[in-house]
C-alpha cells in the first residue's frame, strides 16, 4: 500500500511559555506573526532570542507561536553538541529532566533548568489520516525518502494523531542533511 506523506525539515527553533515571553520581550508582549506554518494554527513569528549553552550560543533563534504552557527549545543533536547541551531525544512536551540553557531576549534573560530537547522523529496526521493509512496514535513507524545517492529509511517514527494536525511528517537538520532532503520531499510509510 502506497502510504505518502510530505517530509519536512524543522531547524532549531523555541516555543516559549507567557511567562518567559514577558521576561524576555516586556510585560504583556505579544508575538508577531511572520508565516504560517504547515500545521494548523502554528506560525513562526518575527521575534528571535539567543540560546546559550555552556560552550556557545546561537543568536536569532526563532520563535513558534501560539504561546505554549512551557518553554521548550528544539534543537538538533548537532546543535546541542556544538553549545554543550546534552538535550534527550523526545516528543513535544516530555520535558522533565531535559537540557538547561539560557535564553537572551531584548529586555531580559532567563536561565531554564530543562526545556532543551532534541525532537523524536514524527509524523502529524488526522483520525482520517491514520484510518486512511490503518495506523493509530502513538504507533512507530519506518519512513522512506528516496534521494540522489542518498536514500535513507527513517526508523523509529512515532505518529500522532489529532484532528488539529496536518499530514506532514517532522525532522530536523541533521536527519534532513543525511538524506539530503529538499523542500515538498515526500517519503513512503513503510
Amino acid at each position: 500500500m502506497n502510504r505518502p506523506v510530505l517530509v519536512e525539515t524543522s531547524a532549531r527553533h523555541i516555543h516559549v511559555s507567557r511567562r518567559v515571553l514577558d521576561i524576555l520581550f516586556g510585560e504583556g508582549y505579544e508575538l508577531t506573526k511572520k508565516k504560517d506554518l504547515s500545521q494548523p494554527g502554528q506560525y513562526a513569528c518575527e521575534e528571535r532570542v539567543q540560546v546559550i549553552g555552556p560552550k556557545g550560543s546561537f543568536p536569532g533563534v526563532s520563535i513558534l507561536g501560539p504561546v505554549r504552557p512551557e518553554t521548550q527549545v528544539e534543537l538538533s543533536a548537532g546543535d546541542a553538541r556544538s553549545i554543550g547541551v546534552k538535550a534527550p531525544i523526545r516528543e513535544s512536551g516530555d520535558l522533565e529532566g531535559s537540557g538547561p540553557c539560557k535564553l537572551v531576549g531584548p529586555k531580559g534573560e532567563v536561565e531554564l533548568n530543562d526545556g532543551v530537547i532534541i525532537a523524536k522523529r514524527h509524523i502529524h496526521m488526522t483520525p482520517a489520516d491514520a484510518e486512511k493509512y490503518n495506523l493509530v496514535d502513538k504507533q512507530i513507524v519506518n519512513v522512506k525518502v528516496e534521494t540522489d545517492g542518498r536514500s535513507l529509511i527513517f526508523g523509529d517514527v512515532i505518529v500522532r494523531v489529532s484532528p488539529s494536525y496536518a499530514l506532514a511528517m517532522h525532522i530536523d537538520t541533521d536527519e534532513s542533511n543525511a538524506a539530503s532532503c529538499v523542500p515538498n520531499m515526500q517519503g513512503d510509510i513503510l
